[in-house]
């Protein structure tokens, strides 16, 4: 009996200590991130102004605003995502509903984890050789095209995952009706899987909406209001690190705000799309 009770002991001991030092590691970290939310909140609130929203990326030593950034980054990142989103819905619906077990299913899970993976400088690089290159100038189709790359594998992650959460006796209630199996997915498995799969397309525009690298190689930057696809375009990343490297405070407060607008809106789309899962499993 005093056997079992001190090693009952030494396991309470043992857990403690363990408890104790997951809660110290957890409290250094979120102390980190309130450090970094915290400046951020301090110094992008401040400049925070309509003329943020109205007004063009001033020139050196000018106030302005970052109208055409946020323009150029809500556009190359709507089609971005208008262009991955289905081919990653696509590929995701054929890895779960047709080709669970083949091997090409397992080849294209693997490459997809890799792209999920990979630096986004990578991809940068790789749609500059493929089209800014040839083009022989920047242009925001191309970032749209680096960024549609980046939703791909996020998006198929997701709808595969969510896909194989559906209950296989819900496919098996649709085929007993008579119904295709493509009508099965469609009005069964997607509607099943919706509130998980926009949830990954939630959290691919999070994703892309930050990126810098890719933008760099491909859209470059632009001074001037530019609704050209065929052109560089502003974005709020790149204007991020431009105007952060400038040694001109007008510039630097502008980098502030608009970490700020970018960070909020990505916390934003985060609580959406918990929400979104929070609702399926109260489901």
């Amino acid at each position: 009996m005093s056997t079992a009770a001190s090693l009952h002991q030494r396991r309470k001991r043992k857990n403690a200590v363990m408890m104790a030092l997951c809660v110290i590691a957890a409290g250094i970290g979120l102390a980190w991130l309130a450090l970094i939310l915290g400046a951020l909140v301090y110094k992008g609130l401040s400049g925070v102004s309509l003329a943020v929203f109205t007004e063009m990326t001033p020139p050196p030593g000018d106030a302005g605003g970052l109208l055409n950034a946020i323009y150029g980054s809500i556009v190359m990142t709507v089609i971005g995502i208008i262009v991955g989103t289905p081919i990653g819905v696509l590929a995701g619906t054929y890895m779960a509903e047709y080709g669970r077990f083949s091997r090409l299913t397992t080849v294209v899970r693997f490459i997809n984890d890799i792209l999920l993976s990979a630096p986004s400088i990578i991809v940068g690089l790789f749609v500059y050789e493929l089209m800014v290159r040839p083009m022989g100038h920047f242009s925001a189709i191309a970032g749209s095209v680096a960024l549609s790359i980046l939703v791909i594998p996020v998006v198929v992650r997701t709808t595969e995952d969510m896909l194989n959460l559906v209950p296989n006796a819900l496919r098996e209630a649709g085929t007993a009706i008579g119904a295709p199996r493509w009508v099965v997915i469609r009005s069964v498995a997607y509607r099943a899987a919706l509130s998980g799969i926009v949830t990954g397309i939630l959290l691919a525009i999070a994703r892309i909406s930050g990126e810098t690298a890719p933008l760099l190689f491909t859209a470059l930057n632009n001074q001037f209001w530019s609704s050209n696809l065929n052109a560089p375009m502003a974005s709020l990343p790149v204007t991020i690190f431009q105007f952060a490297l400038s040694p001109y405070e007008e510039w630097q407060q502008l980098a502030w705000t608009g970490a700020l607008i970018i960070t909020l809106t990505v916390l934003g789309l985060s609580i959406f799309a918990r929400s979104l899962t929070g609702r399926r499993e109260d489901r």
